[in-house]
């Protein structure tokens, strides 16, 4: 090859190599948490230790669920845009009243749990597209003989802090004059206790955590739903306020997966099917609200 030829090719191929070399650094750029995650070279993935089946620790105490599911295609998705193969993963448990500070610290990078977006916590942090529709319901021991929400009137009534649940079962009361005695427990697995041992007459929190916890009791059929439900709430991965190079990455991820089937193979794998720890059916089938947020994907609230 001509001396001149050569230099052209050279000049080429260098210039792609210094392309490559940069891809990954200006896809950090326009996103602090994928800078983050490129300078450290590990992403730390928050979850939940008791939110069946979105993020609980599996019979290892390893954290596993729909959610972690979701997030484990969004790490793949982080190696191949930074070109780090090697990326370590953490994971960080955390609960309903720190999930947001430690989000907003840094210290976790996305939280996989089963958090509500809502026009609040939008002021803190920003959520993916939907990943789930839910709505609050009143879980009883069932030989309680409560029937309807009216028959909590004066009674003790246990919610979790930091849950959206807290304000609903405030306005509850307030709305329709109850009277009960509202107790906030520190997460869910004290919340369910307090019912089950008597200290609570009923739980309100979104149903299916609440279905979640029923399957997984020993004596499922010993709790009953009270058929009042409230306002649908929309669940999305959460991670840092304004990132919106870290949110168009997720939100492709989340959406390829919804238009190409296999969002609604991960739901049907824990929603439809045996899960761990043991091998209980929630038998929760999609909604009409989630169907039609696969169909048409989006982060509104209203």
């Amino acid at each position: 090859m001509h001396m001149n030829g050569f230099a052209r090719v050279w000049g080429v191929l260098s210039g792609l190599a210094a392309a490559a070399a940069f891809a990954a650094p200006s896809i950090a750029a326009d996103s602090p948490t994928l800078a983050r995650i490129k300078s450290s070279g590990a992403i730390t993935i928050g979850h939940r230790e008791a939110s069946i089946p979105f993020s609980y620790l599996g019979p290892d105490q390893k954290p596993i669920g729909f959610s972690l599911d979701l997030c484990a295609a969004i790490v793949e998705r982080v190696k191949t845009e930074l070109n780090l193969p090697n990326l370590a993963v953490k994971y960080t448990p955390v609960n309903s009243s720190n999930r947001i500070p430690l989000i907003q610290s840094g210290t976790i990078d996305i939280e996989c749990g089963g958090t509500a977006n809502d026009r609040k916590r939008q002021e803190q942090v920003s959520f993916s597209v939907a990943t789930f529709v839910s709505q609050p319901r009143w879980l009883v021991k069932a030989d309680s003989g409560l029937k309807t929400a009216g028959d909590l009137k004066g009674k003790t009534i246990v919610v979790t802090q930091g849950s959206n649940a807290v304000g609903f079962a405030q306005g509850v009361n307030a709305k329709e004059q109850l009277g009960f005695n509202i107790v906030q427990a520190k997460d869910h697995a004290e919340s369910f206790l307090m019912l089950n041992t008597g200290r609570a007459a009923a739980f309100m929190e979104d149903d299916i955590l609440l279905a979640g916890l029923k399957a997984a009791a020993a004596k499922p059929d010993a709790l009953i739903f009270l058929p009042e439900g409230y306002a649908k709430i929309y669940y999305g991965l959460m991670f840092t306020k304004g990132d919106t190079g870290f949110k168009a990455l997720v939100d492709d991820v989340l959406s390829k997966q919804m238009a190409s089937g296999q969002f609604e193979k991960t739901y049907a794998k824990w929603f439809t099917r045996a899960i761990p720890p043991k091998g209980e059916n929630l038998a929760f089938p999609l909604t009409d609200e989630l169907q039609q947020r696969i169909a048409h994907p989006s982060d509104a609230v209203d």
